[in-house]
């Protein structure tokens, strides 16, 4: 039987609000202490996982202090800098291109804008999505492979394709959740909602999902 919208919508509340009590401190797992550290450690997280972007950006953000010195660094030595996060060679130059950018046509300040951010080299809408969410507090989402698995998985949507899913959640959650609900869906899909071994039998969504293996 075919979910109506208003049912689609009073299912998604109790999902975030069962996932909001069961990962209360569910946060960004990137650290970061500006809105270029973020930029760049997400751009690093591509096809990488954000323990291992964790592990190389410590020393990065030590060698290289601003978004200048990101910006006229030699991007062969930056490649090796990142080497360990892969497509190393790739990562540097949309690094180095995104902090150019920013120097140049934005008085060295991240974009606060989906427009500006996504102008940048190396930046799609889930990074994009990323900085306005944590650091400028707009309401976003961003689509990563949980929660395009998720979602999947709880017949909120039926694509692969991370732009159609953005637009069908925010239909169905209420914006001011839109950022939390990404952490929160990461982190279950760490913890229970596993790729290749669902724990259905400890899932705390379980009665609201229709793939659960009961």
């Amino acid at each position: 039987m075919r979910e109506s919208k208003a049912k689609k919508v009073d299912r998604a509340k109790a999902i975030f609000e069962s996932l909001l009590e069961e990962y209360p401190d569910a946060k960004c797992s990137l650290h970061y202490s500006t809105a270029h550290e973020l930029l760049v450690a997400t751009i690093l997280s591509a096809q990488c996982t954000d323990h291992r972007v964790n592990q190389v950006t410590p020393a990065l953000f030590d060698k290289y202090k601003s978004p200048e010195e990101f910006a006229y660094c030699d991007v062969m030595a930056l490649a090796k800098d990142v080497h360990s996060c892969g497509y190393h060679n790739q990562k540097a130059k949309s690094i180095q291109g995104a902090s150019l950018k920013i120097v140049e046509e934005h008085g060295g300040e991240v974009p606060d804008t989906l427009e500006e951010l996504v102008k940048l080299p190396g930046v799609g809408r889930k990074t994009a999505n990323c900085v306005l969410g944590e650091i400028y507090n707009v309401p976003s989402m961003v689509i990563d492979t949980h929660m395009v698995r998720i979602m999947n998985l709880l017949k909120f949507t039926k694509t692969k394709d991370a732009k159609k899913i953005e637009f069908e959640l925010m239909a169905l959650f209420e914006n001011k959740n839109w950022v939390k609900l990404t952490h929160l869906i990461i982190d279950h899909g760490r913890a229970v909602c596993i790729a290749r071994r669902p724990q259905c039998g400890a899932c705390v969504i379980q009665d609201l999902c229709p793939s659960a293996l009961i």
